[in-house]
């Protein structure tokens, strides 16, 4: 692809070169025109000087004297080989005297017989395989006619000589020209070569913000553009950072549980203590699983300035049912028991994530097992009305003090002893959030913790209006 400066220079001389022709056919009309009228008015000229000439108070041997005379000076003049007195468009310029049908006088150029029978005016006619240009001027009160003539192909030369000469300063400037275009665009154009001189010899790992004073308006905005696209790379690598340091921390203690129990159950002296080393083993596996499931789900909806995937329309009631389903065993396990309230004739299309309702579900109610006693009941009440949906978990557990319900949204913070990664409310702020939802954290009716998630219904026509905003 071409350079900006060559485009620019081209498109330049191409609007140049186009006024240059447009202006040159005007200005070759026009003087083309002027020309014509110039020597027409040259014709009528000489034909009132000659009848001035004719028109002389003379006698008449005088006369017939002086028109021979002015006739063998312009015969000497057609026979004579010395022309550099005169002018070699002398020979293309005519002109007759008549008195009736007797021709008085001529130009050495003008042939014997009349040059035209057309009455007084201009005409334009064809003599000798030549176009002549011919005014004819009738004096009054004689029978005598004035008739002068020239030839069209020295109008013709003339003008071509003129139009020459008026476009040959600018054919001449023309690469002049070029030379000054392609040096103006290149110190036009200079700032953003040094942004991008500065932007190649950047760092990879160098993401601070680009310092160029001054600026151009134009190429100010694509600097702000640029800072604050490093600024967003400059957060992910930060997050990045942040994350693969918090797995490693968290990852560190179950790992290292489990090599402990693989180590007991390989130095077992009897099954009884082979079957319990397994037991715990495998229970850390699972903690290790859900803790690794945790991560990579927080990492897929960290951080919020990404694109938002597709929304899809789903059924809030259903998923919720479907995810219960699958909580169930472990609810059962711990002898809770899993409650859903919700209205079956009601609309519970909604506009979500894929995937989301699910997580956010099972997050919750997870959570809510895993901090509730045996024999207690974890209630799933799903509201909706014109303007939202609300998804209400409540437990029988602890709960969670006031002072620290702001705290344990964030990663990895726990409230009280826990076996948890202090991942789920994390993750499911976050999804709350991309579906510009809020969570609210409460007492529950009958003691333990209360979660409430609201959806908007129209969250796809926000995101939607937010994503084409400039």
């Amino acid at each position: 692809m071409s350079s900006i400066r060559q485009r620019t220079l081209g498109l330049a001389l191409l609007v140049f070169g186009a006024s240059m022709l447009v202006i040159g056919f005007i200005s070759y009309r026009y003087a083309a025109h002027e020309i014509e009228e110039l020597h027409d008015a040259s014709l009528a000229q000489n034909a009132r000087l000659l009848e001035g000439l004719l028109q002389a108070p003379l006698p008449d041997s005088d006369r017939s004297l002086l028109l021979n005379s002015v006739e063998e000076a312009l015969l000497r003049a057609e026979q004579s080989d010395n022309r550099f007195a005169g002018h070699r468009y002398e020979s293309k310029l005519a002109f007759q005297l008549w008195e009736g049908d007797h021709l008085l006088l001529r130009s050495a150029s003008a042939p014997k017989t009349p040059l035209t029978q057309q009455p007084q005016g201009y005409s334009t006619l064809t003599v000798d395989q030549h176009d002549w240009r011919v005014y004819v001027l009738d004096i009054t009160g004689t029978d005598k006619r004035v008739v002068v003539g020239e030839r069209e192909d020295v109008r013709d030369e003339l003008i071509s000589a003129v139009a020459l000469r008026t476009l040959l300063p600018d054919l001449i400037g023309l690469p002049l020209l070029t030379l000054l275009l392609w040096w103006s665009i290149g110190w036009g154009l200079a700032p953003l070569s040094r942004m991008a001189e500065q932007i190649r010899a950047r760092d990879p790992h160098h993401l601070k913000p680009l310092t160029l004073h001054p600026l151009p308006q134009e190429l100010g905005t694509i600097s702000g553009a640029i800072n604050r696209l490093l600024e967003r790379l400059r957060q992910l690598r930060i997050r990045e950072k942040r994350f693969i340091a918090d797995a490693a921390h968290e990852l560190r203690t179950p790992l290292a549980v489990l090599d402990l129990h693989a180590q007991n159950a390989l130095t077992a002296d009897n099954a009884d203590d082979r079957e319990e080393a397994l037991h715990h083993l495998r229970s850390g596996v699972a903690r290790s699983t859900r803790l690794v499931s945790q991560l990579l789900t927080l990492a897929r909806i960290d951080p919020e300035e990404e694109p938002l995937p597709e929304y899809r329309r789903s059924n809030l009631l259903q998923e919720t049912r479907e995810t219960l389903a699958k909580l169930t065993p472990l609810a059962a396990e711990q002898r809770q028991q899993l409650l859903l309230e919700a209205d079956d004739s009601a609309n519970w299309e909604i506009e979500e994530e894929p995937g989301a309702i699910e997580t956010l579900v099972q997050n919750l109610v997870g959570n809510a097992i895993q901090h509730s006693p045996a024999q207690s009941a974890i209630t799933v009440t799903l509201q909706v009305s014109s303007k939202s949906f609300i998804v209400t978990v409540d437990d029988q557990g602890p709960g969670i003090p006031t002072v620290q319900r702001s705290q344990v949204i964030e990663r990895f913070q726990r409230a009280g002893p826990s076996a948890g990664a202090g991942l789920g409310l994390s993750i499911v702020e976050r999804l709350v959030k991309r579906h510009q939802g809020t969570l609210q954290l409460d007492d529950a009716p009958n003691g333990g913790l209360r979660v409430r998630a609201t959806f908007t219904r129209n969250t796809l026509s926000k995101r939607q209006s937010k994503n084409s905003r400039p």
